[in-house]
């Protein structure tokens, strides 16, 4: 009955966004506007959006309203024909490419990956590796070591018995980045004639994949960003051309597609979750990873911050590409969500902010704190480690039973602060000004 009612509302939400929502041809460089004037935005707030993303490092920055452009903005001398890497953000096209190859019964997710890697494509045993299915690969819940020297080693050696598949969360690239392989194997293809002839010659989105150490990178120019940021809000449908008609695997691709970490589904990043999960570190973290950003906002986020944000709701789609921004690591969550606050004043949309948790066994505040940050714990916690990490999971302080602590002895920023006790755990964001 849900699938039923599901395919419904997504046949229902395709005619009415048929309807009002526009797709920009297939070539050349027309692409319709509307001005932030016309929509009734702060526009006196633009200029100091500039000055964010100039300051964080950015190279182009769009915004689309239900497809035309409201702001396209380049800096220093990118242009719209400049090329870019997409890093991480290319996930989300190969997640759509795995849904495609499946639809055209190339591949199930279901079935093991040595179906398509070959037996021994790691070093676990052969019940281990037997256990690893494409879906693993898609959700990140491969049950292999990511704290190896380079997680990012798609060798045999590189690839370690952690866990069962299924019962741990990681961000681990070496898994996903075999799922090129197992695309390539199954459709007799490789990678760029696959994307190719399944997206780019139908909606425009002009770019390729290169192989860069182990990595493979897509690289395009920002438009073609934007063309698949409209795909994805529109369901994976481009004008009246459905190109992933599997409404089983597009459900479960942008929703949450395990409970470890569900802001997480086939390669796609989840907002208005009860809960998120960072690279590197194995800690759930209360609240939503964006909660500037609108609730059903999920989002291709790269290295360096390459995000292709979208919103069905608000019929926004926000791209960004450029160097690093303040937040650093293999995936910049909270530069998305300051990106998001950025741009609500243009929209004139009063920010959330951070959001204030709490937990029966210690309160910690002020958030923000700009002195001395207080750790309150109730009677019921004693003899617990205290630790203070940055956004990417570093541990930069540690200490047992801290009550109160000098928040201007760190730059100014993003944390977590971090207490655990026997099997208790609690983690918090906090923000020192």
């Amino acid at each position: 009955m849900k699938i039923f009612l599901f395919c419904i509302c997504i046949l229902f939400t395709t005619i009415i966004q048929s309807q009002t929502s526009y797709f920009p041809p297939l070539t050349g460089t027309n692409w319709e506007t509307q001005s932030s004037e016309s929509l009734g935005w702060c526009t006196d707030e633009i200029d100091s959006l500039y000055q964010f993303l100039e300051l964080n490092n950015s190279k182009g920055f769009m915004v689309l309203k239900d497809g035309k452009i409201v702001i396209e903005k380049y800096f220093g001398t990118f242009t719209k024909d400049s090329i870019w890497y997409w890093a991480s953000a290319g996930k989300s096209l190969t997640s759509f490419l795995v849904g495609k190859a499946q639809e055209e019964k190339f591949l199930s997710i279901h079935e093991k990956s040595n179906t398509y890697l070959g037996k021994g494509w790691t070093k676990c045993s052969s019940q281990q590796e037997d256990a690893i299915t494409i879906q693993h690969q898609l959700t990140m819940t491969t049950g292999l070591d990511d704290y190896v020297k380079d997680n990012h080693c798609t060798l045999d050696s590189c690839l370690i018995y952690k866990a069962v598949p299924g019962t741990r969360w990681a961000y681990h690239n070496a898994p996903y980045t075999l799922l090129e392989k197992v695309i390539a194997t199954a459709t007799k293809q490789n990678i760029n004639t696959y994307t190719k002839t399944r997206l780019s010659d139908k909606t425009g989105i002009a770019g390729l994949w290169y192989t860069a150490d182990y990595d493979n990178v897509f690289y395009s120019k920002m438009r073609s960003m934007a063309r698949f940021g409209i795909l994805a809000q529109h369901n994976f449908v481009w004008d009246t051309d459905t190109l992933l008609k599997d409404t089983n695997y597009l459900r479960a691709m942008i929703n949450s597609s395990q409970q470890i970490n569900p802001s997480y589904g086939y390669l796609w990043w989840l907002n208005g979750k009860s809960s998120y999960m960072i690279p590197t570190l194995q800690t759930k973290i209360p609240g939503s990873y964006a909660p500037n950003a609108p609730k059903d906002m999920f989002a291709a986020i790269g290295k360096n911050g390459q995000i292709i944000s979208i919103s069905k709701s608000t019929g926004l789609v926000l791209v960004r590409i450029g160097n690093a921004p303040d937040e650093k690591g293999e995936v910049p969550t909270q530069f998305c969500d300051k990106l998001w606050e950025a741009f609500n004043k243009v929209t004139c949309t009063k920010t959330t902010g951070i959001a204030e948790l709490t937990s029966p066994f210690i309160s910690v505040f002020p958030n923000p704190a700009s002195g001395i940050l207080n750790i309150q714990p109730s009677n019921k916690l004693s003899n617990y480690k205290l630790s203070i990490l940055t956004p990417t999971g570093q541990y930069i302080y540690e200490g047992e039973n801290i009550q109160q602590f000098d928040s201007q002895t760190l730059p100014k920023g993003m944390y977590f602060i971090q207490i655990q006790q026997d099997s208790k755990q609690f983690t918090q964001k906090i923000v020192i000004e």
